[in-house]
């Protein structure tokens, strides 16, 4: 129809595209402004945008506090060392990062491999433990930095929703098991199999410490409380939803509040044998290089990939979907940038690997947070922490970490994602339990990394056997469905074929053979359409075999013929001599052209 329009009304037309689509340049970003995206939102910094930033920065480290404490404890490390990973590479992201309500800071399962892959080569509690995490943190950023430069951003679509799904909840499981320790107040090594977590719960359980055990239940009543009901019941009494939400988004601090007075008030360290955190060292981390030694560092190599392509997935995952709320989008590649400098700082600031956390992320953004100005304050507030309050935290019991942690994975155990992911395929419902019992049976870098090889294996597998479906016309339209599924009108001389994949290496002897068979079945047939609108890229060894069967169907008396061929492909063939030899065969714009030219269908 357009093609019809006159020209000057075309002209029109563009012109009026152009103006329409071109980017005002008061609102496109200075090259500071790319570099660090703080510069552009400070430019139009407000009042009241200050005071959302500053009610979201506060309530983030007031939930960051315990949290961190509680990773580094999963993580085997010391709790200031989680309290460090929430302030420079907080302030480094906050620069540098595109996303206005990313929360970047200590992470469960991040924690969880850090420890799986650590303990392998150190001793918990030890000097060499704790420099190993450093240079984990250290690794993970340069992985991210060179992901970066080598625009490898794509990587992590090769971990799928499934793959997702099974690692994580098993993950979150074993984070759970590992935490029961501490809730019921056992002893046991530390387990590098889930099952010898297991195995230790199981053969330990009857020594239970039961003032532990209360502790615990008491944590966890105030979490699901102050999670639950206690922003309606801050309501009732008359105070504001914004001060009311807040509230009840400390829960881990109350119960930590509790957790301390309790054995403050009951001695129950001394009396009981609670096990508490003990000394924290007070003041900010202090920078330090890093011993270099190869062969240590590579490795540990295996190790930080995964953790960075797990950290920098997930950050991404919950950066966008945050922006996608204010219409606005996140840049993966500035990402890289940000998370992988985030991770650097951690190492030579005593942390360990950082990545975006969901429920920070999540708290974050719900509590008003504008810019990234909130991460500032927030790792302003861990300062102040580590600073003047780290002797409160003397009579912390572990028990009360334990339960913040098991409270913080529950959630990501995706029991209806399971469900869903079943009714839905059963190829990715099998890649889900393959990567779960594999995490849970041999490691979170095994599991993960057979998830990934099955999901890409039965990628291939399904591409390599392609949908092939013999069409006919619906009634008189010009529309052509699967004669297995509709009612249509075929003509015994001419017969349409549509493939439903890209033509490549792996599927082409399928193909051919099952072209062939079709069509030995096929008597009076003089003309075979390849309708091709499922397909959108053809190899090398796909346009060999292509004309291959040009020859062969030539020789049977049937002339190939072509239908709906996308633009790349066609772009494809004209940089080749296909064109001269599919002749007479042709080339048509649609299954309708050739079915009416061909066989008057």
């Amino acid at each position: 129809m357009s093609s019809s329009a006159p020209k000057s009304n075309k002209a029109k037309a563009d012109s009026f595209s152009t103006k329409s689509f071109k980017p005002s340049n008061s609102f496109k970003p200075n090259k500071l402004q790319r570099l660090f995206p703080i510069v552009g939102w400070l430019s139009q910094y407000r009042r009241d945008t200050l005071i959302n930033d500053a009610l979201a920065g506060v309530i983030v480290a007031i939930m960051l506090v315990p949290q961190g404490m509680a990773y580094a404890f999963l993580a085997g490390l010391p709790p200031e060392m989680g309290l460090y990973a929430g302030i420079i590479p907080l302030f480094i992201y906050a620069f540098l990062g595109s996303s206005r309500s990313l929360a970047v800071g200590p992470v469960a399962i991040a924690s969880l491999m850090v420890g799986e892959a650590i303990s392998q080569t150190a001793e918990p509690g030890t000097d060499l433990y704790i420099t190993t995490a450093m240079v984990l943190a250290l690794l993970v950023g340069m992985i991210l930095l060179l992901m970066f430069m080598l625009r490898l951003g794509r990587l992590v679509n090769f971990l799928s929703h499934s793959v997702i799904t099974g690692f994580t909840s098993a993950a979150a499981l074993m984070i759970a098991f590992s935490q029961l320790k501490y809730v019921f107040g056992l002893e046991f090594p530390r387990g590098h199999q889930f099952y010898e977590t297991l195995q230790g719960l199981y053969f330990s359980l009857p020594t239970f410490n039961s003032a532990t055990l209360a502790i615990a239940l008491v944590a966890f009543f105030i979490m699901w409380f102050s999670k639950t009901y206690l922003a309606n019941v801050l309501k009732k009494w008359g105070a504001s939803p914004l001060l009311a939400g807040s509230f009840a988004k400390a829960g881990p601090m109350f119960a930590i509040l509790a957790g301390v007075a309790s054995v403050v008030v009951f001695d129950l360290h001394t009396e009981h044998g609670v096990s508490i955190v003990g000394d924290i060292p007070a003041g900010l981390p202090q920078f330090s290089l890093l011993p270099f030694e190869i062969d240590w560092w590579v490795s540990l190599l295996p190790a930080a990939l995964l953790i960075a392509l797990v950290g920098f997935l997930e950050s991404v995952s919950v950066g966008t979907a945050l922006a996608s709320k204010r219409r606005e989008r996140i840049i993966p590649n500035k990402e890289l940038i940000a998370l992988g400098f985030a991770n650097i700082g951690a190492a030579f600031s005593g942390a360990y690997p950082v990545a975006g956390g969901f429920g920070r992320s999540m708290v974050n953004d719900a509590s008003g947070a504008q810019t990234t100005v909130a991460s500032v304050i927030t790792a302003s507030g861990l300062a102040l922490t580590v600073l003047y309050f780290t002797p409160w935290f003397y009579y912390l019991p572990k028990a009360v970490l334990g339960v913040i942690v098991i409270m913080a994975v529950l959630p990501l155990i995706d029991l209806s994602g399971i469900k869903n992911t079943w009714n839905f395929n059963r190829a990715d419902a099998l890649t889900l339990a393959v990567t779960f019992a594999m995490v849970l049976v041999f490691g979170v870098e095994i599991g993960l990394l057979s998830g990934m090889v099955l999901s890409v294996g039965l990628l291939l597998q399904r591409t390599s056997k392609p949908h092939i479906a013999v069409v006919g016309r619906v009634g008189n339209s010009e529309h052509f469905r699967n004669v297995k599924r509709f009612e249509v009108k075929t003509n015994p001389c001419c017969l349409g074929l549509r493939i439903d994949e890209n033509l490549y290496f792996a599927n082409t002897r399928y193909i051919e053979d099952e072209v062939m068979a079709i069509i030995s079945e096929q008597p009076q047939l003089q003309h075979l359409v390849l309708i091709c609108n499922g397909i959108s890229f053809i190899d090398a060894s796909a346009l060999e075999t292509l004309e291959m069967m040009i020859e062969n169907l030539r020789e049977s008396g049937i002339t190939l013929h072509l239908s709906d061929v996308k633009g790349p492909v066609m772009d494809q063939f004209r940089q080749t001599h296909f064109l001269e030899r599919i002749a007479p065969g042709q080339i048509y714009l649609s299954t309708h052209e050739a079915m009416r030219d061909l066989c008057d269908l």
